[in-house]
């Protein structure tokens, strides 16, 4: 193992004060102007996006993590494809990785349960898990190797229906019981479609909470599919599974089957770019923020008045969707709305808080 400076170094990283928020189980700095941390895990504010362009920042980037984040020797780290769907079974060393073609993606990660709070605060449901905000997410630019390319070097077989990445973090345990590393199992369709093996985050090598040395990147889908740390990939020819897809990960609740259904892709949020509960002076803004969807974005509109929606402008698409809007703000209290495209009013309830999608109600006080 390299040491904790080795690893920041490779990363691109350098090593920084104290942070001002502590995670034990994460290796950046935490400022708390740029993050609310939840136990091993680290939500991004959304005031420290504004001025940051399209891509978040990788020191800004949320964090989502079930044990603590792994450092890993890059020189000794193999990348196992195995199992009965594929015919020649592969090591990959760092090298091999980087040799092979590649290709780069924008695209946002998201955890599953982002927005979960919103099921308590907006529609005093209980639910369990984290409770995150909106800030469980993050946009990068990332660069690897297709998987797709990868299974079909392995020698795909017709037969194949399931791949199950793992990861190399510790092994979560809860309650007593040892779950294993986390994996979660992914459809060949989905793993032949625009998965990537990326090791690299906006056009730097992948730092060690997001992945070092390479991590799956699933476009669309929960977070949960894009595992980091990759350590192997087992295909199959028969459905495989994992404690992520069949004790957690599932919509559960009154209006779904008892065994419950699988998360899988992502549903269509947007965020301002404001501290919640912010207090701004009376007068001229211009409000900002982003939207997202897996198939994109087409239109966002904001509500200043709890009554009229106003279209706003678009001013990038590529992972997410950044948008502005003017506003005359007069004193008092307001509770600023945006929507993308035709986002509910409220969300579908599930007992884990997964998936929320409803519109979010923003409170600001003008003074």
């Amino acid at each position: 193992m390299i040491s904790r400076r080795g690893v920041l170094l490779a990363a691109g990283l350098s090593l920084l004060p104290s942070r001002a928020s502590a995670a034990p189980s994460i290796v950046k700095p935490l400022p708390a102007t740029d993050f609310v941390v939840h136990g091993t895990n680290a939500e991004t504010r959304w005031e420290a996006l504004r001025g940051t362009g399209s891509l978040t920042p990788v020191s800004k980037f949320f964090v989502r993590n079930h044990t603590s984040t792994p450092l890993l020797d890059a020189t000794s780290w193999r990348l196992r494809i195995h199992g009965s769907g594929v015919s020649r079974p592969l090591s990959l060393s760092v090298r091999d990785l980087r040799a092979l073609p590649s290709c780069s993606v924008e695209a946002v990660i998201e955890c599953a349960g982002n927005g979960r709070s919103f099921f308590t605060s907006q529609q005093g449901q209980a639910v369990a898990g984290t409770p995150w905000r909106l800030g469980g997410i993050g946009n990068a630019r990332w660069r690897g190797v297709p998987l797709g390319l990868l299974l079909r070097l392995a020698g795909l077989r017709a037969g194949a229906v399931d791949v199950l990445p793992a990861g190399l973090d510790a092994d979560y345990v809860t309650g007593g019981v040892n779950l294993g590393r986390v994996r979660r199992p992914l459809p060949v369709a989905k793993a032949l479609d625009d998965v990537l093996v990326a090791y690299e985050m906006n056009g730097a090598d992948l730092p060690p909470d997001h992945g070092f040395p390479a991590r799956l990147v699933v476009p669309g889908w929960a977070g949960i599919a894009s595992i980091k740390w990759l350590g192997s990939i087992e295909v199959s020819t028969s459905p495989l599974h994992s404690p992520w897809d069949t004790q957690y990960y599932r919509l559960l609740g009154p209006a779904h089957p008892p065994e419950g259904t699988p998360v899988t892709e992502q549903v269509a949020k947007s965020a301002f770019e404001l501290a919640w509960g912010a207090t701004v002076p009376a007068g001229r803004h211009v409000l900002t923020g982003r939207a997202w969807a897996p198939g994109g974005v087409r239109r966002v509109e904001v509500s200043t008045d709890g009554r009229t929606w106003r279209r706003a402008t678009l001013v990038s698409r590529g992972g997410w969707t950044r948008w502005q809007l003017p506003w005359q703000a007069a004193p008092g209290e307001h509770v600023l709305r945006v929507r993308a495209d035709d986002q509910p009013d409220e969300s579908p309830y599930n007992t884990q808080g997964y998936l929320f999608g409803a519109v979010v109600r923003h409170p600001v006080t003008v003074v």
